[in-house]
């Protein structure tokens, strides 16, 4: 069998027979890979909790005929051990892994979106902000990653320059009069600022916003992710708002 190396975070787990666990992981090189990880449920195991949920790893593999079987395992950022002390966090941490399992393909490379995800981890263990700040911010920043990337200043469909009142996340974004299309929201000024500042990362502005900018602010990326995805994310409903 063909060997490589890759890394990456652990995103869900489950069982396979008796002791062994299939493992999805967003790795840099392969994007979403899927892989046994044979006689992990046993007491004995060596891998011992390096292939759990958030666990940030470099591993080797082994090429399979449908699932690749991994060999090694080294531990790079053990996030599962400090989010679990939070649930704030826990949820947060949740639904990015989430969002990333939906955004990223099979078999592409995902250099940036492991990046993203990694730092968003440590900011949720590190407290840089509350962890729903920190969720909206990996959130937008995965979608324009993934070229999905929203509009908060220039209108979306014609360019005009902002600021503008009307949101319509099928149109990718706020929208200027004449553009204003039917079942467009109209966010606060202060809410689009907070949704800019979390798309670019400027959290000294995030930290300065009011809890209804930021409610409204988690509506919107919430909606806008669910268009995109065509669907909501389940882990969203748990997160501590």
């Amino acid at each position: 069998m063909s060997l490589y190396r890759d890394s990456g975070v652990v995103l869900r787990t489950h069982k396979l027979g008796e002791a062994d666990r299939i493992i999805t992981l967003l790795t840099r090189e392969r994007g979403l890979v899927r892989a046994v990880a044979k006689g992990v449920r046993k007491t004995s195991s060596r891998f011992g909790g390096r292939l759990e949920p958030f666990m940030h790893v470099d591993l080797q593999l082994a090429e399979g005929r449908s699932l690749d079987i991994i060999t090694q395992v080294e531990t790079l950022n053990p996030f599962a051990r400090d989010l679990g002390s939070s649930y704030p966090a826990y949820t947060a941490g949740t639904a990015m892994l989430e969002t990333a399992e939906r955004l990223v393909e099979d078999g592409e490379p995902a250099i940036q979106q492991v990046q993203l995800l990694v730092g968003a981890l440590k900011a949720l263990v590190g407290g840089r902000s509350t962890p729903s700040l920190i969720l909206d911010s990996y959130q937008l920043r995965a979608l324009a990653v993934a070229g999905f990337a929203p509009s908060f200043d220039a209108c979306a469909r014609c360019g005009a320059e902002g600021p503008h009142r009307s949101f319509h996340a099928p149109s990718g974004g706020m929208l200027c009069p004449d553009c204003r299309v039917s079942g467009s929201a109209a966010p606060s000024p202060m809410t689009v600022g907070l949704l800019a500042a979390l798309l670019i990362g400027d959290w000294e502005s995030v930290d300065t916003s009011d809890d209804r900018s930021r409610r409204e602010a988690s509506g919107i990326v919430g909606a806008y992710l669910s268009w995109h995805l065509e669907r909501g994310l389940r882990s969203l409903s748990h997160v501590d708002r």
